[in-house]
């Protein structure tokens, strides 16, 4: 793969910035700054992981053949350029910032046929949730090992825990999920037929059972908290880190 395949664009440099001043917020002495360097440090990390997201799909078509990515902007870290800017980008923003859920963003387009083989398909899926459970590790590590003030710990945690709930539900078998990409090459053409049908509207299904059903929704974060833990995150100050980020709650 040659370098200048892959150059960030500015927008995603800007989100960049965004992410870091609200960590400078969060280290000021006023509750007032620690509350909105976490709600910019939050909404401002996750836009990120999500460009991060599809970038990993794309990174592993384009070496996986489908060459065409880079055409598409793919490449660029460009939030704007993945699919629609409503159900990508605003939508994911607002269930996170009213809901705490991370909906998964937008989609990369990938031309299937230009890809070598039926393991390649199956890492372009995997590659997106991968980039969560990375960033996730990451966010969770650093608290551990730098030990930061207790404002810009909690938004560290709360986004490490973000990041693996995006991991968890984003691996789930579930036609319109990453999970079912990965394991879509290997089914028979009748169930790839049935995920067709069905990818458009499953998500939002899925999303109406986790708010409608407290009791399958508790099983669910119960599960993808135990997974944070596993990755030495802290519950405790995660939990101060959504209690500050969802201030109107």
């Amino acid at each position: 793969m040659k370098r200048s395949a892959v150059r960030p664009s500015p927008l995603f440099l800007s989100l960049l910035a965004v992410t870091v001043a609200g960590a400078v917020l969060t280290l000021l002495d006023s509750a007032a700054a620690v509350t909105a360097g976490t709600v910019l440090f939050v909404l401002g990390g996750w836009a990120v992981s999500l460009c991060l997201h599809e970038f990993g799909h794309a990174i592993v078509a384009y070496r996986g053949g489908d060459y065409a990515v880079k055409g598409k902007g793919y490449l660029t870290l460009d939030i704007r350029r993945y699919t629609d800017p409503v159900f990508s980008i605003v939508l994911p923003l607002v269930l996170l910032a009213f809901g705490g859920i991370p909906l998964p963003g937008g989609a990369v387009w990938i031309n299937h046929h230009a890809l070598r083989d039926k393991r390649v398909e199956s890492m372009v899926s995997l590659a997106g949730p991968l980039s969560n459970l990375v960033l996730g590790v990451l966010l969770a590590l650093s608290v551990i090992l730098f030990t930061p003030p207790v404002g810009l710990a909690a938004a560290l945690s709360y986004l490490a825990a973000v990041q693996i709930l995006a991991f968890v539900l984003n691996i789930l078998p579930i036609p319109g999920l990453d999970g079912w990409g990965v394991i879509e090459p290997y089914m028979s053409y009748s169930a790839q037929q049935f995920g067709a049908k069905v990818r458009p509207w499953a998500p939002f299904v899925l999303f109406a059972v986790l708010i409608g059903f407290p009791t399958i929704a508790a099983l669910f974060f119960d599960a993808a908290y135990s997974a944070f833990e596993l990755i030495g995150g802290d519950r405790y100050l995660a939990a101060v880190g959504q209690g500050t980020f969802l201030f109107w709650r």
